[in-house]
């Protein structure tokens, strides 16, 4: 198993759960589960319907497009995304103490967007390529920012760090991991969680649509995990917020 950065300790205990469960499907004595990490992220579901993972664990999105070459488990997380700077003027001016739910429609957004559009005018973004995330940077503010991509999300927040972008963008889990290490010391979350329809129904786990018996037993163990408050607790233990769908 590849361990990424941002779900190490829910994926250890989820794949532990679930991974017994889906153990006992017919012809399914071992189960190759995937994160970011060795690989990375742009090509996992290339490499997932090749035939080098069985599943994917990576706090992935489900959206209409992935959903036309993968096949999905019901939803485990709905995770905000935030904006992180380490410019102590706008940590101190745009303290991230609210959260909003954007619904994807431009006319009802548009005083959220407006907001932190005047935030980001004249600044670089750094966003990870390839995710939900992405679309979202590029789309509301490539007019008014710079915007740099990165493969991997470490690597926006050493050039963070490092002064040589303004902002970064990315899930509040990562970011709640990533800004209680010594290198990120002085890096702080900026303007509303954004959560709500924009980032469609959740996240869930991807399988090769082939594998319908193996996602049919990762879905069984979610449903129960999910009426028990296994995943509530988990992800208020490790991430100090309910991020249940």
């Amino acid at each position: 198993m590849l361990l990424n950065r941002r779900w190490t300790f829910t994926a250890l205990a989820l794949a532990t759960l679930l991974s017994t469960q889906a153990a006992s499907a017919k012809d399914w004595t071992t189960v190759r589960i995937a994160t970011e990490a060795a690989q990375d992220w742009d090509g996992m579901i290339a490499a997932l319907n090749a035939g080098k993972y069985d599943m994917l664990m990576d706090a992935i999105v489900i959206t209409p497009d992935r959903q036309q070459v993968v096949a999905f488990s019901q939803p485990y997380a709905a995770t905000p995304g935030v904006f992180v700077s380490a410019d102590p003027k706008l940590i101190a001016s745009l303290p991230s103490t609210d959260s909003v739910k954007l619904s994807g429609d431009a006319k009802a957004d548009k005083p959220v967007i407006d907001q932190l559009r005047a935030m980001v005018k004249g600044k670089t973004i750094g966003i990870q390529s390839g995710t939900a995330y992405t679309d979202f940077v590029y789309g509301n503010f490539k007019d008014i920012a710079t915007v740099r991509e990165y493969k991997k999300s470490g690597e926006h927040m050493m050039d963070l760090a490092a002064g040589r972008i303004d902002f970064a963008f990315d899930d509040v889990t990562f970011f709640s991991s990533a800004l209680g290490k010594p290198e990120s010391q002085g890096v702080q979350m900026v303007g509303p969680k954004l959560g709500g329809p924009i980032w469609g129904p959740g996240e869930g786990l991807a399988f090769r649509k082939s594998d319908g018996d193996l996602k049919a037993r990762f879905d069984e163990a979610l449903t129960a995990a999910l009426a028990d408050g296994t995943v509530k607790r988990l992800s208020q233990k490790w991430f100090k917020a309910d991020i249940t769908p």
